[in-house]
Parts: C-alpha cells; structure tokens; sequence
C-alpha cells in the first residue's frame, strides 16, 4: 500500500470515527477554511481542492493541489418543555434540557492533479452533516408505564463522502466536472422505548447500537469565467441512494431508508477591484424527498405510525440558504476574508416532538478567515464561524396543550494547509 493511498484511508477512517454535526439543517455551510469563512459562497469561487464539494468544475482551474485540515466544532443545542401544570405530570417533564457533548473534531483532506493543461482528477474526503444529542434523562418517560424508558436519550447520526472529481476546461472560458461520491453514514439512538409499541417493528426501534449504511451519487459542476472581473457557477447534486439502517427500521419511514437528499446550488464571484472580490450563493437542500427527513411529525401516535412508508418522520421542509461571500486580498501573501448566510426555517413549531433529537434550528451564520502564504509556497487558511440561538416554539398533538421549544447555538474553528505543486 503507497503512502497516499494509506493517508487517505487513515483520514477516511478518522473522520468517519469522529460525530459532527451541521449548520444548514444538517449540512455542512461549506467544506474547507476558505469556503467557510466566506459562508459557503464557493460554487464560483475557484480556489481551492475543497471547492469540489460545492463545484467539480472548478478544479482544472486551480491546478496541483494538496490540502487537509480540522474543525473544532462546538453546538450548544437542548430543548424546554414549558410547566403546563404544576405537580400534574405534563408529557415532556417540565424544564431545560441541554445536550451533552459539546465538542467535535472534524477533519478533512482534499487533492487535485492535472492530467494535462485543460483537464484534472482530485479526491475529497469530508463530513456532510449529520447530528448528534444525549440527553441525561428518560425524555420520554410519561409516554410509557414507569421503568419502561432508559436513560440517556438522544441520536448519533454521522456522514461522510469521498468524492472522485473528473474536471476540463472545454475552453477558455468554461470548465465542468463529475464526481461519483461514496458516502457512508452512521446512526444510534438511544432512550425511545415507549415508541416501540406503535411501530411495525418494535425491536427496531431505539438500543440498537450503530448501525451503517452505504450509498452513492453524483455531483455535477460548471464554472464560467465570463471575463477577468465576472465569474458564473453551478453544481447539482443526486440524491444520494443508501441501504437501509435495518437495525432502526421500525424507526425511520421507509423501514428504515434514510437516503441523503438532492441540492443545487447557483451562484456568481465578482471583482469589484483587483483586490476585493464579492460572492454570493443560492443553494436548495431537498429534505422533503427523503421520506425519513420530510415526512409528518405531528402524526397521532397510533400502532403502525412508525416504520410503514406514510409514517411519522421528522416533519422538515425544503431549505433555501442565501451566502454572501468578501474576500480582501490585502498583500500578495495575505488575505482576509468575511461572510454571511442565511437559511429558511428547517421546520416548523408543530413539528418539534421529534425534532428534541435533532434540534437543527440554526439559520444564520457569521464567518471570518484570514489565509497566510508561506515561504516556499504553502498556505495556512484560518476560519471562524458563529451561528447565534434559534429558538422554535410550538406544540404537539401528542402532548396535548403543553407548549416548549427546541433551540440551538453553535461556533466553529477551522484550521487548513494547503500546497500547490
């Protein structure tokens, strides 16, 4: 085994040991320093290996390149199920609840050859999204008879992909690229027991352990440099088809599929002067194709609403996010670089019961980065994010007229080196 084909395997390895979690529902706003810290304004922007995860089209442009680098990621993420009546025993017991495991590391490893002047293959390897809870609690407990319910409650849902980039130039103004992604992802929950009895498969449904799941899809990229000032992007990414989670089957729609939805993205990279360049991105994240993710959570819990194709699932909507992207390039050597996202509501108040495991309700993102050239060439790209608190607010049929909210604030470090050759 050659040396890069063991780093690749040992990253691959690391990062899918590691949980994460993301910012955009469950995606990641962006993949690499320099993306991140412009919010993920990356589909026109052509610089860097990581670009690949948001547009293939982009790497016969920016040449030889090698980079990896790691994440400190940290979500402050809970739930509070307001006192409906003091002493009565509400459905959620009453007060605040935050999730343990506040700290995650997430790298990442990107590589791109040239072929030739006009076409390249590169190899990114990163962490989609995923989401992580535990609660030190039987959250669930009044929904079943006492002693029923375990402690913690929570899930452990991870991705990641590798992503194999054919890229060309078929001109001096267009580029466009594919890359047939592998992904695998992992899931756990923990402290469901009393939803066991209205599942179609009840020993499927909570204290499994982790079970995986595999798949694959493709993304698709074009990059067009209409002048020297004006840059045009797009990428489409597949549906992702991966096997079932059978070991949590009576759980998700579908018998268990959680498949990883389609998205687009579109956007523009404008130079105002030589030195300070504009980007702003649409990207559309299709959740409500999975039916495990889109369908209903606000289902009366019945026998068989768990599990069966129609049933309970985690009530999200299509999310729509909106990137704006500066980049400064102060000296030769140094860059600043800010942004700022913004991303519609994952779901809604009534769908929240379920959504105590996965509190994904963050929606704006504040970015900073500064990127560094070294003597001999390499770069050392930093970024910063802050996604303050969200709070959504509803109520359930399932628990009556209590009300709470689930809510979530995150920060993240990022640290990256890069080298072209």
């Amino acid at each position: 085994m050659n040396r890069g084909f063991r780093t690749v395997v040992v990253l691959a390895a690391l990062l899918f040991s590691l949980p994460v979690a993301a910012t955009n529902g469950y995606w990641s706003h962006g993949f690499g320093p320099k993306s991140k810290s412009i919010a993920g304004a990356c589909v026109a922007m052509a610089f860097g290996g990581m670009c690949a995860a948001t547009n293939p089209g982009s790497l016969a442009i920016v040449g030889n390149r090698l980079e990896f680098g790691v994440a400190l990621f940290a979500p402050d993420r809970g739930f509070v199920a307001d006192d409906l009546v003091p002493g009565a025993g509400d459905p959620i017991p009453d007060g605040t609840y935050n999730s343990e495991n506040d700290f995650f590391l997430i790298p990442h490893f990107a590589y791109n050859r040239m072929l030739d002047d006009k076409s390249s293959i590169g190899i990114a390897i990163g962490g989609n999204g995923g989401m992580n809870t535990e609660y030190d609690a039987a959250v669930f407990r009044n929904f079943a008879a006492p002693g029923v319910t375990s402690s913690p409650t929570g899930i452990d849902m991870k991705q990641a992909f590798i992503g194999i980039t054919y890229s060309r130039r078929l001109d001096d103004q267009h580029s466009i690229g594919i890359t047939p992604i592998l992904a695998v992802q992992s899931f756990k929950a923990e402290g469901l027991e009393p939803f066991m009895g209205v599942s179609t498969a009840p020993g499927k449904v909570t204290n499994n352990g982790t079970d995986i799941s595999y798949g694959g899809g493709v993304k698709l990229g074009w990059l067009w440099q209409v002048n020297d000032r004006l840059n045009i992007g797009a990428s489409y990414q597949s549906r992702i088809y991966m096997t079932k989670f059978d070991d949590y089957k009576g759980l998700f729609a579908e018998q268990g599929d959680f498949d990883i939805p389609s998205n687009f993205d579109l956007g523009f990279a404008y130079k105002l002067t030589p030195e300070l360049t504009f980007a702003f991105d649409y990207q559309r994240i299709n959740f409500e194709e999975v039916a495990a993710i889109g369908n209903r959570a606000d289902l009366i819990l019945a026998p068989g609403t768990l599990g069966c194709d129609e049933c309970l699932g985690f009530g999200w909507d299509d999310v729509n996010v909106f990137k704006f992207g500066v980049q400064w390039q102060y000296r030769p050597d140094l860059a600043f670089r800010a942004g700022y996202s913004y991303a519609s509501d994952a779901f809604e108040g009534s769908q929240a019961l379920f959504n105590i495991l996965a509190p994904a309700v963050v929606k704006r993102h504040y970015t900073f980065g500064i990127g560094k050239t070294l003597p001999g060439g390499s770069e050392i790209n930093l970024a910063a994010a802050y996604m303050p608190t969200e709070r959504v607010y509803g109520t359930n049929p399932n628990t009556g007229p209590q009300t709470g909210n689930v809510f979530m604030d995150q920060w993240e470090l990022e640290i990256g080196w890069s080298t072209s050759f």
